[in-house]
């Protein structure tokens, strides 16, 4: 039978920040774990597809955090997929501790067969009797990011420590990548904030990126580029 599923976890001290409360970038990951965690639990995640030569690719996301938990603080990540397509998946998830929540996020999936390098008919999920959740995410959905007139640019080249088992560059590299570019002051304080970030093309080991960002107020634009003008992806940051 469909359900929630809901996972302990706990802020180590290599989960936070020079704050001492879980970083942006660490929630995000736990989050995303989950996701795997959950999906290889209930028979289509990576341990299945891999011999398949398949696997499940991130395409948009939006977070949005009220505030970081302190370090040595446990806390529940509860995840649920809430609707499929033929190309896209829907997960979403909710981040509490002791009941008050602090975190809420939807994620879009699609599924890659390496071999042909296309999507796969997701309707397959359908065999899997707990698999869907049938509750709207908590937040709305990111949408489709505009492009962004950069004020500044930085470069970084992908490297080693970049890649993941895909062969392309990780996700949450990105969000370290952009993370880097604020102003330390901004992370310094507790305030909430939303992310929506679009992923549009893989970049692989070698190439050189360009960060472009631009600001305006409490709103922070990104997009990471190829030296080739592929975009790789669209961010927002918004403080509230």
């Amino acid at each position: 039978m469909a359900a929630k599923t809901t996972y302990p976890h706990f802020v180590d001290p290599q989960d936070v920040d020079f704050t001492l409360r879980a970083s942006i970038s660490n929630l995000i990951a736990k989050t995303l774990n989950v996701a795997g965690v959950d999906a290889d639990s209930k028979g289509f995640g990576i341990r299945e597809l891999k011999p398949q030569n398949r696997s499940w690719v991130l395409s948009r996301m939006a977070i949005e955090i009220s505030h970081r938990p302190s370090e040595y603080t446990p806390y529940n990540i509860t995840t649920w997929v809430s609707d499929y397509g033929r190309a896209m998946s829907t997960r979403n998830f909710v981040l509490d501790c002791e009941g008050e929540v602090f975190g809420s996020a939807t994620t879009q999936w699609s599924m890659i067969d390496f071999n042909t390098r296309r999507a796969v008919d997701l309707r397959y999920i359908a065999e899997h009797n707990d698999a869907v959740w049938a509750e709207e995410p908590p937040i709305e959905r990111a949408g489709k990011l505009p492009a962004v007139d950069a004020e500044a640019t930085t470069e970084h080249r992908v490297a080693y420590s970049d890649i993941d088992f895909n062969r392309h560059m990780n996700s949450l590299r990105y969000f370290d990548l952009m993370l880097d570019c604020l102003p330390l002051e901004i992370l310094t304080e507790d305030r909430a904030v939303r992310i929506d970030i679009n992923f549009l093309n893989e970049t692989r080991y070698g190439q050189l990126l360009r960060i472009g960002y631009r600001n305006e107020g409490d709103r922070w634009e990104f997009e990471i580029a190829t030296e080739d003008d592929t975009i790789a992806c669209r961010t927002t940051f918004e403080w509230r």
